[in-house]
């Protein structure tokens, strides 16, 4: 069977809600610090890349989720919930760090109201060079480095500049160097790869979206980006999460 034979595709109104979103102008949607426009809204149309302002309030949304989980346990009889507690540093972080370093940059200030060591994993989008999104994330509960590509570029500055991170948080925070003992460096072959040159944003914010409900494997393809994007017009305009299957 041909991988792209069985398509996701959104219920009806759904689609017709879509369609509304993307006829809007001005403000679309607000959440924690960030908003997007119509403008920013037209990047997830066919075809297009992602800008910064849609990255960040996707990853806003996967930060309230995570704090609304961790602050309302599951009732009892219900399942645990899948949620993680991570924490989401914006597109800005990565550029700070690769440009100005983690006592230029006053990285230490991102992290004044929590704790680091203390999460599930710490999630971040990078871009490269303003041409390409990735994914990456700390994740302490497997000790490991990961980087996710959907171009599978080999990105040894990645973990070279988050181990660096880790152990300058570390250190400032904690008095002492991290203990890098047993951690590696990830970033696995079979990450879904892109088909073209526009999609990487979509895949970033998947992969970051994935990882927070502590997916093991990511369960989308290069076929669904045109399902993804309009989920995700859908997902940011209401600021909140369509039910994952």
């Amino acid at each position: 069977m041909n991988a792209c034979a069985k398509r996701l595709v959104l219920p009806p109104e759904i689609e017709d809600e879509v369609d509304a979103v993307l006829h809007k102008r001005g403000i679309i949607s607000k959440i924690a610090r960030e908003q997007v426009c119509d403008k920013d809204i037209s990047r997830l149309r066919p075809c297009q890349w992602l800008n910064d302002e849609i990255i960040n309030f996707y990853g806003a949304m996967i930060l309230s989720r995570s704090e609304a989980s961790r602050q309302k346990p599951p009732l009892n009889g219900t399942k645990k919930t899948k949620i993680l507690d991570v924490h989401y540093f914006s597109s800005f972080f990565w550029s700070k760090l690769l440009s100005e370093g983690y006592e230029r940059a006053r990285l230490s200030k991102w992290t004044k109201k929590f704790d680091i060591f203390e999460k599930d994993m710490i999630l971040i989008p990078i871009n490269h060079d303003n041409m390409h999104w990735t994914g990456a994330a700390i994740n302490f509960r497997e000790k490991r480095i990961e980087s996710y590509d959907s171009m599978n570029v080999p990105r040894k500055l990645v973990f070279l500049k988050l181990r660096q991170y880790l152990d300058s948080e570390h250190r400032n925070k904690k008095g002492k160097p991290f203990d890098f003992t047993d951690w590696v460096d990830y970033d696995p072959e079979d990450t879904p790869q892109q088909e073209n040159g526009y999609d990487c944003g979509v895949f970033t914010c998947q992969f970051l979206e994935s990882l927070s409900r502590g997916e093991q494997g990511f369960k989308f393809s290069q076929c669904d980006m045109t399902y993804l994007r309009r989920r995700m017009i859908w997902e940011i305009a209401h600021a909140k999460f369509l039910d994952r299957q």
